[in-house]
């Protein structure tokens, strides 16, 4: 190959590469985010089948690892297992524990986002199971 050849070759690569990249920038952090809203969902389902079987949700000191292993102290689970809710404990996309607090007959649910704390805007923002 001669020089001109190889600087073709190169420049050809630059220009895919500058139309190429900024279109794949971002997209990484709407698809965590979309397989957020997933998790969460499935997670409030989790919830949902432990409620109709045993009566209440895990306690907020119970928290979500009443979903895999079974829970002690009150309440106690009337009919826990015998496989678990989830097989192991949930951390959100961006590796964060999730925010679980039972209200009763309801809970709140919510991964805190990219930043990992309560609030932000766009990548930043909670991801709240009432809201989806």
């Amino acid at each position: 190959m001669t020089l001109i050849e190889i600087m073709m070759v190169v420049a050809i690569l630059g220009i895919l590469i500058a139309v190429v990249v900024p279109n794949l920038i971002g997209h990484d952090q709407e698809a965590r985010r979309m397989a957020q809203r997933a998790d969460i969902r499935s997670i409030g389902q989790a919830l949902d089948i432990y409620h109709m079987q045993n009566g209440h949700y895990p306690s907020t000191d119970q928290g979500l690892e009443a979903l895999v292993t079974k829970p002690a102290g009150h309440p106690e689970p009337k009919s826990w297992g015998p496989a678990p809710y989830l097989r192991k404990y949930p951390l959100d996309q961006w590796d964060n524990d999730y925010v679980y607090v039972e209200e009763g007959h309801t809970f709140e649910l919510m991964s805190l986002g990219a930043d990992g704390v309560e609030g932000g805007e766009d990548f930043d923002a909670d991801i709240r199971y009432a809201d989806l």
